[in-house]
């Protein structure tokens, strides 16, 4: 199959695979006789894999390592276990520091009763 239509099936933009194989998360796509890329169905399954952990904000280098050790069947996984757990806790920090974030922000804007910019708490308080 073509880019375009490996893009519909995975609902990834043809701009993404591209450099999904130029960093080397995909392998080269095979080219046929005109030079277009052809794809197979094992291309569909590995980007559908890759964009589900884009989904989970995994980072690219961590989504090399999830493909590659998935090269052998009968290893453990450990090192995949000790990645998702990282990735949680990447996740949880997140979350305390949008909600710290919140909470600023929600201060800031009961702060103000003014009308006009010169009395201003919300201003005031930023300057400080």
């Amino acid at each position: 199959m073509k880019i375009n239509q490996l893009s519909k099936l995975t609902n990834v933009l043809s701009k993404t695979i591209r450099y999904y194989e130029d960093v080397g998360l995909l392998p080269k796509a095979a080219r046929n006789s005109n030079g277009y890329r052809e794809y197979s169905s094992s291309d569909v399954d590995n980007l559908i894999f890759i964009r589900r952990c884009r989904e989970l904000q995994i980072p690219l280098g961590k989504i090399k390592i999830l493909i590659q050790v998935q090269a052998d069947s009968s290893s453990s996984c450990s090192e995949v276990d000790l990645l998702i757990e990282q990735q949680l806790e990447n996740v949880r920090n997140t979350i305390t520091e949008l909600s710290l974030l919140e909470k600023t922000l929600n201060t800031l804007a009961k702060s103000c009763t003014n009308d006009i910019v010169g009395e201003c708490e919300i201003l005031k308080n930023l300057k400080q």
